[in-house]
């Protein structure tokens, strides 16, 4: 397959500019590209925006879940240190009857 002669900025700023409001007809002349070619980068962003979109939700899943753990964490380890502290008060009074 032949690479082509635009980059992937080019081919955005060109959809940008369809997006603003010009026709596929004036993009394709201006820059010598072919309406198939036009509607194939157009369908490749478009794609790439829904596996942006699904790699986003799938990343504040993951910040969900990884906030949910870190509450139970400082939840456990706070009742350790309260256990923590009692148990060396009742030590020092075990010590204090001797």
């Amino acid at each position: 397959m032949r690479k082509s002669k635009f980059t992937k900025a080019q081919q955005q700023a060109i959809l940008a500019q369809y997006d603003a409001g010009t026709s596929v007809a004036d993009l394709c002349r201006e820059h010598q590209i072919s309406a198939a070619t036009f509607y194939k980068w157009k369908k490749g962003h478009q794609d790439d925006s829904k596996a942006e979109e699904r790699r986003l939700a799938e990343l504040e899943r993951d910040n969900a879940q990884l906030k949910k753990m870190y509450a139970e964490l400082s939840m456990n380890h706070e009742i350790l240190q309260e256990g923590y502290s009692m148990l060396k008060k009742w030590q020092a009074q075990d010590v204090k009857k001797k």
